[in-house]
């Protein structure tokens, strides 16, 4: 087996995390199945991550890290900040459609930390997580486009995050694909209507 980097290494463990719990769940996702997924020993598995608490962390914030990716690189500056942010929101779902195993992942490992012993703080670091990165991308907005909110940012952070948390569930359960553009347009509009238009570059 070739060597690599612990941070390479712990990277190609939390993948392979991600793909086994998304398959069979995060209970059942045990350190051998993960470890064979990744076709890599339990020693190094070890290695890497010392505890389970630790290994859920790390997928929380991968997984995050996929959504926020696709959406940064949508967010270019176009013509209108609204046609910004409607891009942003079109990339994020689309990436839901895309992955909606990932995405229905989140939800499990939010009730596995509540549920569970010791692991209640990693439920509440996964939302920190979802609101610090809506506060990042607000301002990538606000250093591209100079605008102006009405609410603070961390107000506007948290609330985003609490409406894509719900619409992407409700996405999940309920699908209807046809519904999604006036659901999008509808939420766009409404963050734009929180800009003050006249300090808008």
């Amino acid at each position: 087996m070739a060597r690599m980097p612990s941070a390479q290494r712990r990277r190609q463990l939390t993948e392979a995390a991600i793909t086994v719990m998304a398959r069979d769940g995060v209970a059942r996702a045990t350190t051998r199945s993960i470890a064979a997924e990744a076709g890599v020993s339990l020693s190094v598995f070890h290695y890497c991550f010392d505890s389970k608490q630790e290994l859920v962390e790390s997928v929380i914030t991968t997984i995050t890290d996929h959504s926020v990716t696709v959406v940064r690189e949508a967010l270019r500056a176009r013509a209108t900040l609204e046609e910004t942010v409607r891009a942003g929101f079109q990339a994020y779902w689309d990436h839901v459609r895309a992955h909606p195993d990932e995405h229905m992942l989140t939800y499990e490992l939010t009730q596995y930390a509540l549920r569970r012993p010791g692991f209640a703080h990693l439920a509440r670091r996964q939302y920190e997580v979802y609101a610090a990165t809506y506060a990042d991308l607000i301002d990538q907005l606000r250093h591209t486009m100079d605008f102006r909110l009405r609410v603070p940012v961390a107000v506007l952070a948290r609330y985003l995050a609490a409406v894509t948390d719900g619409l992407t569930l409700n996405y999940l359960v309920l699908g209807d694909d046809a519904t999604w553009t006036g659901i999008l347009d509808t939420v766009t509009a409404h963050i734009a209507g929180l800009v003050d238009a006249d300090t808008s570059a």
